[in-house]
């Protein structure tokens, strides 16, 4: 079976920008060859409590499950866009408390195994 070219970028909560510090809360992968874009996310509220103890919850699991949708067929600003052009928009760096690290590259057979991989080793950790 052929492998194939496929990005991703660790999505992560920093809950007080002016320090930091930060905790990996998801990964969002990209295949073009294979049509695929998805993120998975899982917040640890304890860890992100321990960074910032009046981090609001709810608004950070609200802007983690934006990834999840915008990856999906569902309504929204990303409607209508190609794969490609929503893995730029949603890696795109910006100040806030939920954002994409940077984009790294990898070959796979199956992206789904691959985020699946992925997101053991660097979010469930």
């Amino acid at each position: 079976m052929s492998r194939d070219v496929y990005e991703y970028a660790v999505i992560r909560v920093v809950p007080r920008v002016e320090r930091g510090e930060q905790i990996n809360a998801g990964v969002l992968l990209y295949c073009q060859p294979r049509d695929y874009l998805c993120a998975r996310v899982e917040l640890d509220p304890v860890r992100l409590r321990a960074l910032d103890p009046h981090a609001d919850l709810d608004g950070v699991r609200r802007a983690l499950g934006a990834y999840e949708l915008a990856c999906g067929d569902a309504c929204g600003p990303l409607a209508g866009e190609p794969l490609g052009g929503r893995f730029r928009w949603l890696t795109a760096p910006r100040s806030t408390i939920v954002q994409a690290g940077p984009v790294h590259a990898g070959l796979t057979t199956d992206p789904g195994t691959e985020l699946a991989r992925l997101f053991d080793k660097l979010v469930r950790i």
